[in-house]
């Protein structure tokens, strides 16, 4: 298995000799505005650029997931530059938007889904906390990968800790788990995604695996800095655990 961060929530994830791509956000550096109602409205999204060309991005993917349809997980560049024959899997509804796009092989996830051998499991996440702020932000999963000859990988996507996140580790008990961790946050509402806080639930949840986490200092409403969370893990005695890639940064497990 590689994990390979790209920017945001994008990655690649080379997984029992596929090549997944997952949540891409593709266009350039600061061509849409900022997020309504956040902190750093002067800044554009994406704030920084991709680390590499599109083109090494998307070469030899075999499939790409995405876990909802947000700006910053699906942007007009993605639908504009991955092939249309490509596979998709996408999450219940999503599907519609995504054929309307001109995608002609999109498939909803399920418990059971399986793709080239590998099982794909679709878990569930809570995008942000409080009734309000997640009827506004709408349904989101994650995803879990198995296959006898990897580690079970946990791609949490878009969500807070909470008792479903909780039951996601204790069903599956993944080896390595993927954290969107930048604790994005509107300022009525809060945060939108985890924080430190909550990756160190996730920690000592799952405290043999390890946790890496995306999703940081590429969309104008950040909160937690790569270097913040490296101290905070310093500080709770579990960095040996997490994993804080930079953009373009690859690990192999």
């Amino acid at each position: 298995m590689k994990i390979t961060q790209i920017r945001n929530a994008t990655i690649v994830v080379e997984y029992a000799n596929k090549k997944f791509l997952i949540d891409p956000m593709l266009a350039e550096k600061g061509t849409y505005p900022s997020f309504p109602g956040t902190i750093r409205q002067d800044q554009n999204n994406p704030s920084v650029s991709l680390p590499t060309s599109v083109d090494d991005i998307i070469s030899g993917v075999d499939a790409v997931i995405v876990t909802h349809l947000h700006l910053d997980h699906f942007d007009e560049a993605a639908q504009r530059l991955l092939p249309k024959n490509i596979k998709m899997f996408v999450q219940n509804e999503d599907a519609k938007e995504v054929q309307n796009t001109g995608f002609q092989n999109v498939e909803v996830l399920t418990k059971d889904t399986v793709f080239e051998g590998i099982q794909l499991v679709k878990t569930r996440g809570e995008h942000g906390r409080g009734e309000e702020l997640l009827k506004l932000m709408g349904e989101v999963c994650g995803v879990v990968f198995k296959h006898p000859s990897e580690k079970i990988l946990y791609v949490a996507g878009d969500t807070v800790w909470y008792e479903g996140v909780q039951e996601e580790l204790d069903t599956h008990k993944p080896d390595i788990i993927v954290v969107n961790g930048g604790d994005n946050q509107f300022i009525e509402y809060g945060s939108l995604i985890m924080g430190k806080k909550d990756i160190y639930e996730v920690h000592k949840a799952a405290p043999n695996a390890k946790v890496i986490s995306v999703h940081m200092e590429a969309v104008n409403h950040w909160t937690l800095s790569r270097e913040e969370l490296k101290n905070f893990s310093k500080e709770k005695g579990f960095s040996i655990n997490i994993l804080v890639p930079e953009d373009g940064e690859s690990y192999t497990f």
